[in-house]
Parts: structure tokens; C-alpha cells; sequence
């Protein structure tokens, strides 16, 4: 089920702060994504730069190579709000479904 959410989770995850490779990958982990392989990030977030959701920069590092920083654009951030509105409703549909919980039964018991 991931792999068709990669592309709104890796906008999320650098929306909040810029960040490289390595500290996208740990942030999905800590969030509870631990299975995502790195094979699978660095194509999403080349791909996600090409569309123009993200742009990046090169910073030199301390430790080693310089690093490649990824930030949202302002399409990528407007991107991922249509991505949150729509997993709104899709786990909304989805929990309905899982609970065997009618629409119209569901209203009725909110109100």
C-alpha cells in the first residue's frame, strides 16, 4: 500500500524542514515507516523534482560529501493539501467500509 503513497509522504516529511537523502529515509522511520527502502525514496524525490513539487540544492557537509537538500515548491506544497484532503476521505470511505458502518448510519450517529 505504500508505494502509491510515497510521493505524499516524502512531501510531508520535508515540507515541515529541508532536508537530505538519508534524514528523509529516518524521518519515515520514526514516523513508522521503517519499511521503506532507500532503492524506492531517491527516484520518488528525483521524480518529485522533476514534476516540480520539489526543488533541491547542494550544501557541503562536515563529515563527508556535499548533500543534496530537498525543499517543497509552492505547487508541491499545494500538492500535498489536494493529497491530505483526499486521504481524508478516502480513510474516511475505507473505515465505512472496514467496520461494515453504513453511510447514512454514521451520520445518524454523529449527530
Amino acid at each position: 500500500m505504500l508505494k502509491g503513497l510515497i510521493d505524499p509522504c516524502l512531501l510531508a516529511v520535508i515540507e515541515a524542514d529541508d532536508a537530505y537523502g538519508y534524514e528523509i529515509v529516518r524521518r519515515l522511520e520514526i514516523a513508522g515507516l521503517g519499511d521503506v527502502a532507500t532503492g524506492s525514496v531517491y527516484p520518488a524525490l528525483a521524480r518529485l523534482e522533476q514534476a516540480g513539487l520539489l526543488q533541491s540544492r547542494r550544501e557541503e557537509s562536515g563529515t563527508g560529501p556535499p548533500r543534496k537538500y530537498y525543499s517543497t515548491t509552492v505547487l508541491g506544497r499545494a500538492h500535498l493539501e489536494a493529497w491530505r484532503q483526499e486521504w481524508l476521505r478516502l480513510t474516511s470511505s475505507v473505515t465505512r467500509v472496514l467496520t461494515n458502518v453504513p453511510p447514512q448510519h454514521q451520520a445518524e450517529e454523529q449527530t
